[in-house]
């Protein structure tokens, strides 16, 4: 089955414009309804905010496939003395790749105020640690573009406790195949999905099994699939790929993952996918990752009944300024069309 590029281009380029923290996807969710209903299948929403389409196939068997579309993030913890914001973190994400960086404070009236997240101390021409400082919750905070100078002028402003804190998420580059932007986990999988959805239609296919296409919005806290469907036999999650030490996989290759942090994956449909690999002969890592979750890790711990196994893009710098391919993203829709396709 033929990638489409421009299709995932878009889509891509779409759910990365828009902000969407855990707590904070209903603008990404509104988004993904609209999509799907475009692409003639039928969107249903969930009461925890995820979404989802079925697709009906040639068995009985149902599955499902999932991308989160959650992303990690910030929000106001206080308001400091001097009128800077302290702050409190969805998910892990690396602090040290967002000292200065530019963000918006959205209050719950929808008045978005500019800032930037950095380092109390700052400047090397004032403090004698500003090389050497630990970037952490305690020693960061958030400078608002306003002339504001104590507790009671932010306040003024209408930014409260619990207000979300945007982080720019820079430039996307599409050039030398690479794409390096913010929030690649999991978006990237979140496009690949509706890229097959996209394929699916353009070439008037069937699965072999009926499958539910979840796009799930709180991963990154631990309970994505929650709303997964009792009859659901396995579920196949589309996140990312990761790169670095003791792992064998590039930004080049779609990741099979054999195990998390939870222990191993379903070996049986984890063995299938390898074989799928092989067969198509695509670019493909085979990796355990020790501090790693997923929506089928957490799913699993919370007793749902189901097979389930992992791939993904792989995805250098995760939670930081990320990078993958679109050889990565390829490859991955292939092992997932051929997931579908083969009994």
């Amino acid at each position: 089955m033929y990638f489409p590029e421009l299709y995932f281009k878009h889509a891509l380029s779409s759910v990365l414009s828009i902000d969407s923290p855990t707590g904070f996807t209903k603008e990404a969710v509104d988004w993904l309804e609209k999509e799907i209903s475009d692409l003639n299948f039928k969107p249903f929403k969930t009461r925890n905010g995820n979404i989802l389409t079925r697709l009906s196939g040639k068995t009985d068997k149902n599955i499902a496939i999932s991308s989160h579309v959650d992303t990690v993030g910030l929000v106001v913890r206080s308001i400091n003395k001097d009128g800077s914001l302290a702050f409190t973190t969805i998910g892990s994400p690396v602090l040290a790749t967002l000292d200065g960086s530019s963000c918006g404070v959205r209050t719950r009236k929808g008045e978005r105020y500019n800032g930037t997240i950095r380092s109390n101390t700052s400047s090397p021409h004032v403090y004698t640690n500003a090389h050497t400082a630990d970037r952490t919750r305690e020693n960061m905070c958030v400078i608002l573009d306003e002339h504001v100078q104590n507790i009671e002028d932010v306040r003024r402003l209408g930014i409260l406790p619990g207000d979300y804190i945007f982080f720019s998420s820079e430039s996307r580059i599409f050039r030398n195949d690479f794409i390096k932007i913010r929030f690649l986990d999991n978006k990237l999988g979140v496009a690949i999905m509706l890229s097959t959805l996209h394929a699916f239609r353009e070439e008037n296919i069937v699965p072999i099994n009926n499958v539910e296409f979840i796009f799930s919005a709180w991963e990154e806290l631990g309970f994505g699939l929650s709303s997964l469907s009792e009859n659901v036999e396995e579920v196949l999650s589309v996140d990312m790929g990761c790169v670095g030490d003791y792992l064998t996989c590039t930004e080049k290759q779609v990741s099979i993952c054999a195990g998390d942090t939870l222990g191993p994956m379903d070996y049986e449909m984890t063995s299938r996918l390898i074989e799928i690999a092989e067969r198509k002969r695509l670019n493909y890592a085979v990796d355990v990752y020790p501090h790693y979750d997923s929506d089928i890790s957490t799913a699993r711990v919370s007793g749902r009944d189901f097979r389930g196994a992992l791939i993904g893009p792989g995805v250098s710098a995760s939670h930081g300024y990320e990078r993958s391919s679109i050889a990565a993203c390829e490859n991955t829709f292939k092992l997932l069309c051929g997931y579908l396709l083969e009994d």
